[in-house]
């Protein structure tokens, strides 16, 4: 099964870099290993070659996916301190979990980065997701995916999505889905 979940992982300088990532997990809910696939041109694969650890969280924060999609930020990430994590806690997660990479496999373009959990944590409940934070989450994906995706497609879907959005939102995923669409656009411009 796939997780759509955040990473962070240390640059060289000790900041933190913050990627959306879909791992793979156990269905059961209940799992300590996990399978990362990032693109070799990603930071995050850069990163988690150098260091071999990071820390993946699960929210239901959509406008804090949305801009670790795309790398835009309405305000920078806040993060939260955790005794004996040697990463970055996104202080919006609802959950934590540090890791190390196991084994990294990167023969072709995408990864396959295997990692073990060190150590979790909960810092919130889980609000729950309704039909537009899921809108949101695919709209982000799709800005993810400007440069392979047809153009026509991405607009089609991101139609569909806006309906969705206008009909189910609170003022988060409103947000979060306008700053996607103005990406899409702008990336959409500069391609055709």
């Amino acid at each position: 099964m796939i997780l759509e979940g955040i990473v962070t992982t240390n640059r060289e300088d000790g900041t933190a870099n913050v990627s959306p990532m879909g791992p793979e997990v156990c269905d059961s809910g209940e799992w300590d290993t996990f399978v990362l696939k990032p693109y070799t041109s990603s930071r995050t694969y850069q990163n988690l070659k150098r260091e071999g650890r990071g820390v993946l969280h699960t929210t239901d924060d959509v406008m804090l996916l949305a801009c670790a999609a795309i790398n835009v930020w309405q305000q920078e990430p806040r993060f939260t301190e955790v005794s004996g994590i040697q990463g970055h806690v996104l202080a919006n997660a609802c959950q934590w979990f540090e890791f190390e990479v196991t084994r990294l496999d990167d023969s072709e373009e995408r990864t396959r980065i295997e990692c073990q959990v060190l150590q979790q944590g909960q810092l919130r409940e889980f609000f729950g997701f309704n039909r537009a934070k899921h809108a949101v989450l695919e709209a982000a994906i799709l800005a993810t995916r400007t440069s392979f995706i047809p153009s026509g497609e991405i607009l089609s879907q991101m139609k569909h999505l806006k309906v969705i959005v206008e009909k189910t939102a609170g003022s988060q995923e409103t947000a979060a889905f306008q700053l996607l669409e103005q990406f899409i656009a702008a990336q959409l411009s500069g391609c055709c």
